[in-house]
């Protein structure tokens, strides 16, 4: 089969669209399909582009045998309104643009988590002719809304029309989690057209990456213990609540927890601002690291903390990394309420907190500090139910389905294509 695939972002960027985008199309080549990935020059999350690439008009690599193309956009940090919808809007154009000479085409996948990415595969899906799998992994434009970017009013009105008719131009929607499926069928799609294809985690690169960090360990503070957030540091993450512990065990006299800040974001030079401002020795910024070397930073840590914003909307959310933890028997302290943190509780890997409370995060810490053991069985629950090759296997599924294709028999005897509609 012959996959076109488009994507905001893709590596050498690490969050969460680019690792599970690269994943599942590293495996499908791997099974002999051809794939083709259109994305920008890689610039995420500081609006810097990576050395060793530029933001040309158009440019093409090959990654571990996917066809890479990259087109220009307008590059801009991860922070703002304004800047970034241009850079939304600039690269829905071109990579519009670069499709259409993209002719040996079987079937297009557009993911979010913004949607102009998505409106980028409807227009893919007119020119070429070609069905059209729409990945949603965020509900936009209403996260804008949920971190007090903006407030209701007309021009959200237009976007959200805007988004109901991508969900009704494309031919099959897959998303992460339950919670999304059930947003989108308030927002009137049939469910029969909906697949819950949740993240995953590639167990067997977690074991070489775990190996790797037992033979070059991260130097961590003696007689403290480290709670460790890592990834984007943004409006959506309210890590204003770490802040907010450091100083209540600061003011009680405690230097026995060291809090690790891990990545950037919109929000990292605030917060790094106030903590400096507070004298919060036990608030350390490392700033963004390497993909390779989060395994690392999960295995000096005593527990790792996921979080999101109290907000309806965050309910439905299912991080990736949550996975990755796990599959390291680290404990997470899950800031995110839920279909995730039931993930989280089910396997055994980890304590939920009340999202913003910075006594319901130290209470957490403290019941992991008690009792680690018994969080810290999230491998297992993870290698059962969340496996990346299954989970690459049931998305190919879902493409030969809407793409009209015979499902290949080592995929169809693994995975029927009805159980890519049914939650994991």
């Amino acid at each position: 089969m012959r996959i076109l695939f488009l994507s905001h972002y893709f590596p050498p960027e690490v969050n969460a669209p680019a690792s599970r985008t690269y994943e599942h199309c590293r495996r499908w080549v791997r099974d002999g399909h051809e794939v083709t990935v259109i994305t920008c020059a890689p610039n995420c999350p500081t609006g810097v582009v990576f050395d060793g690439y530029r933001n040309a008009w158009r440019s093409e690599e090959t990654i571990d045998g996917i066809r890479v193309i990259r087109v220009w956009s307008y590059v801009a940090a991860n922070k703002g309104f304004a800047k970034r919808i241009l850079n939304f809007l600039t690269y829905m154009l071109t990579a519009t643009w670069a499709a259409m000479w993209c002719r040996n085409v079987d079937v297009v996948v557009a993911t979010s988590p913004q949607f102009f990415c998505g409106w980028a595969g409807v227009f893919s899906k007119w020119l070429l002719r070609k069905p059209l799998v729409l990945e949603i992994r965020d509900l936009w434009p209403e996260s804008i809304l949920a971190v007090g970017a903006m407030k209701r009013n007309f021009v959200i009105r237009i976007l959200e029309w805007i988004e109901r008719r991508m969900y009704g131009a494309a031919n099959r929607i897959v998303t992460v989690g339950e919670g999304y499926r059930r947003q989108l069928e308030e927002r009137n799609v049939p469910t029969d057209r909906i697949d819950v294809i949740p993240n995953g985690v590639d167990l067997d690169r977690v074991a070489e990456q775990v190996a790797a960090a037992a033979d070059d360990p991260m130097e961590r503070p003696a007689n403290r213990f480290v709670c460790s957030y890592i990834g984007t540091v943004g409006m959506a993450h309210g890590l204003d609540v770490v802040i907010e512990a450091a100083t209540k065990l600061r003011d009680a006299g405690r230097d026995d927890v060291e809090f690790w800040i891990v990545g950037d974001g919109a929000e990292r030079e605030r917060l790094q601002a106030e903590a400096e401002r507070l004298k919060l020795s036990t608030v350390v910024f490392h700033g963004m690291v390497p993909k390779e070397t989060v395994p690392r930073i999960i295995d000096a840590s005593d527990a790792c903390l996921v979080h999101l914003r109290k907000t309806d909307l965050f309910a439905t959310v299912m991080p990736s990394k949550i996975f990755e933890i796990m599959a390291q028997n680290v404990p997470i302290v899950m800031g995110v309420e839920g279909e995730a943190q039931q993930v989280v509780l089910d396997g055994k890997g980890g304590v939920a907190m009340d999202p913003g409370d910075a006594d319901s995060l130290l209470a957490a810490l403290d019941e992991i500090r008690k009792n680690p053991a018994g969080v810290q069985r999230g491998r297992s629950y993870v290698a059962e139910h969340y496996n990346r090759e299954r989970l690459a296997e049931r998305m190919l599924s879902a493409l030969h389905d809407v793409a009209g294709l015979p499902v290949p028999m080592k995929v169809k005897q693994r995975v029927p294509v009805e159980e890519t509609r049914r939650a994991a």
